[in-house]
């Protein structure tokens, strides 16, 4: 693991597209900035490690009733 120190207003720049600017520090928390290409996925470190849920079929109601498609 690779750990740095930055200020408010600094910057990294990861693989040369992906720039994570520190915004703003207060007390023990920091608000980070990322700029990446829309096809990198950016998820917080506690949603990657929960179990993932299974993806549910598409529904559509119609006359009233719920049916899977």
């Amino acid at each position: 693991m690779l750990v740095l120190s930055r200020k408010v207003g600094e910057k990294l720049v990861v693989d040369g597209n992906i720039t994570v600017e520190v915004v703003r520090i207060q007390g023990n928390r920091i608000t980070l900035g990322v700029v990446a290409p829309a096809d990198v996925k950016i998820l917080r470190g506690e949603l990657t490690e929960r179990p993932t849920k299974a993806v549910e079929s598409p529904k559509s109601v119609e006359g009233g009733l719920l049916q899977a498609c």
